[in-house]
């Protein structure tokens, strides 16, 4: 073990090259981010309303400087969105519907008349 010779080939050497990073990932996590809180806001629910800001913090996270040029939408701007769709589904506990009101759009059929 006395001769301790380094045995790499300096002509078998490889650099590193970064892999060009893919546009597709960003634009589906920024879909994702501004599509979920709408759905917490229709629906009224409170895991989609979780989700929604869940994802909009994990993308406004993982901006890159490309995805701030190429994105018309901040990243706050999504995880304020999300946060009021939250604010929404919670809503109801703090304000709760006056009682007598029609549970009901204004499209469905007339209640019935008491007779």
């Amino acid at each position: 073990m006395s001769s301790k010779k380094d045995m790499r080939r300096a002509d078998l050497i490889i650099p590193y090259q970064e892999p060009a990073a893919k546009a597709d990932a960003a634009e589906f996590q920024s879909t994702i981010s501004s599509t979920l809180p709408m759905a917490a806001i229709f629906m009224r629910n409170r895991y989609i309303g979780w989700a929604a800001v869940v994802f909009a913090v994990q993308s406004w996270l993982g901006e890159s400087e490309d995805t701030k040029k190429s994105t018309s939408t901040p990243g706050y701007f999504s995880v304020g969105m999300s946060l009021m769709s939250l604010a929404v589904t919670y809503l109801p506990l703090f304000l709760p519907p006056q009682p007598g009101m029609q549970q009901g759009s204004v499209t469905d059929a007339a209640p019935p008349v008491p007779a």
